[in-house]
């Protein structure tokens, strides 16, 4: 629905709680800021979630060159139609994040056709004309630039009317293409149909019974064709905007028919709104996430479905995001680094104190220890002290403490020129992503948070029950 680079900090934006590690943040002045107390809490003797090796994903959307929001053309070469498949950058950003889901699709995934050999029809790209649907006219995918497809057109053979889509699904075009797929031994992760057209939609809904009907067809394409090929890819659906009423439906009624459940989140609202950066440095707005997430899993547990549940989308702001603001504080570096460190047991963290911190923990990943992420969205400095609750001084057997500091250049948030430990972070000519080192810090010293920036602080020594 927009743009896919992730806003500032928020990718790194999500809340946890709770007890017995402490991390101390002191009152004190530095260099003219003063530090709020506060203290995180990590709850030591169990973990409250996994996540997947593969939890940073990344989409391809559909839109043209063509597509303009506010007077700024901002997607030049970046859709699945034009993007330069071959490029070094793309290629060395795939490798640093394997295992990488990646989802193509997007808006325009309901308008898309498939030039298959059952297709007999001209192949003809998108064109912008403002009377159509997302103002632009559908197109099609010419065969010898695809390599992979993920979420498929789920208004083929319906009629709209009022904004709602009626009628069932026809399936015959995505069918051939799933085939084609298969025929060539492409390997596909998964299938999601439709794109934000649960609910109200944008643009066109459809109901949550006729989804059901529509994702059970596709349930059955897919164990037909893949029959004797194993795995099997998932059946993903509806991608769209979270609507408790429609979801719960849908989920109910849809059973074993599909496999993940996904939603999308722009949660800062339109990319022109000229208060963004203000909603991504408020943690009360921030926090109203939560509430769609308690409410999907509640009805993930009431259903007793097996399907699991992803964000599919979370570009912050819709309609391509917002200059110097979804393209600053370049944080594709925070999702590296947040791969490279986070592991899958997530710990229950909470930070009391100044509410500008916003404090998680992970089980450290590929290594022993822990992993804290402190996030300062606030214009003072926070001095944070490690305190273990074991019953030795952990200092004893800590030798050091891994830290990655990352600000923008100056202290500019609006900046798109990233630091790492105060040094640069860009690839070079050939393409390649800089490695991403650490500063060493003597455990006895505090985590120094300045302003506005995002600390990873990696423990390797502490040895906690809940990572045992």
């Amino acid at each position: 629905m927009g743009s896919q680079i992730r806003p500032l900090m928020t990718m790194c934006s999500y809340l946890l709680c709770f007890s017995f590690i402490v991390v101390n943040a002191a009152n004190e002045e530095i260099k003219g800021s003063s530090i709020e107390k506060g203290f995180v809490f990590i709850n030591e003797t169990s973990f409250v979630g996994k996540i997947e090796d593969d939890f940073v994903c990344a989409t391809l959307d559909w839109w043209p060159a063509q597509k303009c929001d506010y007077g700024r053309c901002s997607w030049g070469l970046a859709s699945i139609l034009n993007l330069d498949l071959k490029s070094n950058v793309l290629l060395n950003a795939v490798k640093a994040f394997s295992p990488l889901k990646i989802r193509l699709g997007g808006t325009l995934q309901d308008k898309v056709t498939y030039e298959t050999e059952n297709y007999h029809h001209p192949c003809t790209p998108f064109v912008h004309n403002t009377t159509e649907m997302f103002d632009f006219t559908k197109g099609c995918l010419p065969m010898q630039r695809a390599k992979i497809i993920f979420g498929l057109n789920a208004l083929d053979g319906k009629s709209i009317k009022s904004g709602s889509a009626v009628g069932p699904w026809n399936h015959t075009n995505a069918e051939s293409f799933i085939r084609y797929t298969v025929k060539k031994n492409y390997t596909i992760h998964g299938w999601e149909l439709g794109n934000e057209l649960s609910g109200k939609g944008i643009g066109a809904s459809i109901s949550a019974e006729q989804y059901v009907s529509d994702v059970s067809a596709l349930r059955r394409i897919i164990e037909d064709v893949y029959r004797g090929i194993q795995p099997k890819p998932l059946v993903i659906s509806p991608g769209g905007f979270f609507d408790a009423t429609w979801f719960k439906e849908f989920v109910t009624k849809a059973g074993k028919s599909v496999d993940v459940i996904t939603h999308h989140i722009y949660n800062l609202g339109p990319g022109v709104d000229e208060h963004i950066t203000n909603k991504i440095l408020d943690p009360s707005y921030l926090d109203g996430e939560a509430r769609t997430f308690n409410s999907l899993k509640n009805i993930l547990q009431s259903s007793g479905t097996s399907a699991t549940a992803w964000v599919g989308e979370a570009g912050g702001a819709y309609n391509s995001g917002h200059h110097l603001v979804s393209d600053a504080f370049v944080n594709s570096f925070c999702a590296l680094l947040w791969h490279q460190l986070m592991g899958q047991r997530v710990l229950a963290a909470r930070f009391s104190g100044t509410e500008k911190i916003r404090a998680y923990a992970h089980c450290a990943k590929q290594s022993k220890g822990i992993t804290i992420l402190l996030l300062n969205l606030g214009n003072s400095t926070v001095l944070a002290e490690v305190s273990l609750n074991f019953t030795k001084p952990p200092h004893d057997h800590v030798k050091f403490r891994e830290e990655y500091h990352l600000s923008s250049q100056s202290q500019n948030i609006h900046s798109q020129v990233m630091l790492l430990n105060g040094q640069i972070l860009s690839v070079n000519k050939d393409g390649a992503i800089p490695p991403l080192k650490p500063i060493n810090v003597d455990p006895s010293k505090p985590i120094v948070v300045t302003p506005l920036s995002v600390v990873f602080a990696h423990i390797p020594d502490v040895i906690i029950p809940a990572c045992t």
